[in-house]
């Protein structure tokens, strides 16, 4: 194992700094997770691609906002400019359950720790950093950001916010996987521009008092009107939707106040040398040695585990992956996966099994359209719904070479599959032989050496028309699927489970909705542990649906649990082989006239 030196890691204290012999730094950054230097942490791969770009990085993880703000003070004023972020996830979401109860723990933080972050943290660390430096640029980024750039329906504070420019006041925001717009910045600040020199920057938003003249915009509804009518509110989201799908974007311009949000398109997909190159940066893969004797509950989850590409084209209606990652895959080289591996093969304690080999979705490594212009014109949320798109490449062919390169590896005892798996495309017949032969056959390698005992899908619901909202496949491909899995474990004599996630409450589900959910998986002999009551987050197709009452795609409107009597009562079903459960399932039951469930759900 190599043995790393305090300057192996990005400075966090003013002596660190000196260590290094600085005097001062350019760029200071702020975030609400404790510093992990690796990969999968935001605020690590944007330090080590400025620190890339030749610019003196300091990093203030989870600094205090409370007292004397001597964590904001400590670097002075850098050169260029603050980078802020909230962290890997929306601090609100981090903060508080789906019933808005606060969570006694926080995963990014040292030994699980809560508050150590405020709520709205973007907010509160720029609303410092200004008031103590008003003249220098700041920009923000990270997920909190990204998905709250535009006005958005704020679940916790059950209102329609501002975009998080007005509330931040920051100079700029980075939206997306951020590595290509922070170099495009760094390069602007190392030829001598400024701030307003970034405004041409691909993937970046700013306040603006005038539209700039360009020639494919699009303006949206302003955040008046958006905030007073829900159904401009639900024409805007598709409008936002739409766009971040395609290939080639407008810029969008929303009116606010007496100024203007724009929001630049994205940049082009990342091209694979250009991943690979942000995994050849420096990272010792460990925790800032400031933690030493604690744990970081997210870094233990992933240490041992590798990112094999990026994005995700399944476009679920309840999911920020697509909007803030992109729905284009990027994948790694297979060199690179290979070269991270044998890094994590050198960090204490590793025992040559990886606990995933995956990806937001496990099995879309190295997919894409066939016809590349077509993709150039398709604006649609998903490739795979409501069918597989006949243009989209499913072979899995290259993901099964690269299991077995790995598996081959002399460190390597076993490689896992954590990440959960789109069986849709597994089990989507294409006409070509090979394909649908590389397919099942990919089935067969999972199930048989790649299941750490339980493999993790995600069908969500039981009613067609509740995961038609969903964006879901039907609830039959998965027993299809099931029927495999058990097939298989048969066969070569293994003790799998099949863990299934669900959710409750999510728009057009009702009651009885939940009641048919408990009696199918009831049939399928499940007792379920993954489950989850929706969360409406910023910049989802749900969470616009939540707020409106309206399906932003056909304008008409959409029934959703909203009040927290049955939002528990649909999430009470999940339970019925609970004792304890069944007196309140057999009252809910009878109050919606479905007596006739009775029997069938909680007759032993």
């Amino acid at each position: 194992m190599k043995q790393y030196q305090l300057t192996d890691f990005l400075p966090t204290t003013k002596k660190e700094a000196e260590l290094r012999k600085w005097t001062d730094v350019d760029v200071v950054l702020f975030s609400g997770d404790a510093y992990i230097d690796h990969p999968s942490f935001g605020s690590a791969v944007i330090g080590r691609i400025l620190e890339n770009e030749g610019l003196k990085v300091a990093i203030v993880p989870q600094p205090d906002w409370r007292g004397d703000f001597r964590d904001f003070k400590k670097f002075g004023e850098p050169r260029m400019f603050f980078a802020v972020t909230s962290g890997v996830m929306d601090s609100m979401v981090n903060h508080y359950t789906a019933n808005k109860r606060l969570r006694s723990n926080d995963a990014y933080s040292p030994n699980g720790q809560a508050g150590l972050r405020p709520d709205r943290a973007t907010i509160v660390y720029c609303n410092i950093i200004k008031n103590l430096y008003p003249k220098t640029p700041i920009i923000i980024g990270g997920i909190e950001a990204s998905l709250r750039r535009f006005s958005h329906y704020d679940y916790w504070d059950d209102s329609y916010r501002n975009s998080i420019l007005v509330d931040t006041n920051a100079d700029l925001l980075v939206y997306g996987m951020g590595e290509l717009p922070i170099r495009a910045i760094a390069n602007k600040f190392k030829q001598g521009g400024n701030i307003k020199d970034c405004y041409d920057i691909p993937q970046t938003a700013y306040l603006s008092k005038i539209i700039p003249q360009k020639a494919n915009q699009k303006t949206l509804h302003s955040h008046e009107v958006c905030s007073k009518n829900k159904q401009k509110s639900a024409e805007t989201f598709r409008i936002i939707e739409e766009e971040s799908n395609k290939q080639e974007q407008a810029q969008l311009i929303q009116p606010i106040g007496n100024s203007f949000v724009i929001v630049n398109p994205s940049f082009e997909t990342m091209k694979t040398e250009e991943l690979d190159a942000v995994y050849d940066l420096p990272f010792t893969y460990l925790p800032h040695p400031k933690y030493k004797e604690k744990k970081i509950p997210a870094y233990e989850m992933i240490r041992f585990s590798v990112n094999t590409h990026r994005g995700c084209f399944g476009g679920c209606a309840f999911c920020t992956i697509s909007m803030h990652q992109g729905k284009f895959i990027i994948s790694r080289s297979e060199k690179s996966i290979l070269k991270e591996i044998e890094k994590i093969s050198e960090l204490p304690d590793f025992n040559g099994y990886l606990s995933d080999l995956g990806g937001p979705s496990a099995n879309m490594y190295k997919m894409q359209g066939y016809d590349k212009n077509i993709c150039k014109k398709c604006k649609k949320a998903s490739c795979i719904f409501p069918s597989v798109c006949k243009n989209m490449n499913t072979n899995h062919s290259a993901l099964l070479q690269l299991y077995k390169n790995v598996d081959a590896l002399p460190y390597i005892k076993k490689s896992f599959i954590g990440s959960g798996v789109r069986y849709d495309l597994l089990l989507h017949k294409t006409g070509d032989e090979d394909i649908d032969k590389n397919n099942k056959y990919y089935i067969e390698e999972l199930i048989k050496k790649h299941v750490s005992g339980r493999l993790k899908v995600a069908p969500e619901h039981t009613s067609d028309m509740v995961l038609n909202i969903m964006r879901k496949p039907t609830f039959c491909l998965f027993k299809e699927f099931k029927q495999k899995f058990e097939k298989i474990n048969k066969k070569e004599g293994l003790k799998q489970q099949i863990i299934p996630y669900f959710i409750s409450s999510h728009p057009g589900c009702k009651l009885t909705d939940m009641a048919e959910l408990a009696i199918e998986t009831k049939k399928l002999n499940f007792q379920l542990e993954q489950i989850q009551d929706f969360t409406p987050t910023p910049m989802t197709l749900s969470t616009e649906i939540y707020h409106t009452g309206i399906h932003p795609y056909t304008l008409k409107p959409v029934y959703t649990a909203k009040s927290k009597v049955e939002k528990l009562q649909q999430r009470d079903f999940f339970f019925w082989y609970k004792p304890e459960f069944n007196l309140k399932i057999k009252q809910t039951l009878k109050k919606i006239g479905r007596t006739d469930l009775i029997d069938k759900l909680l007759k032993k």
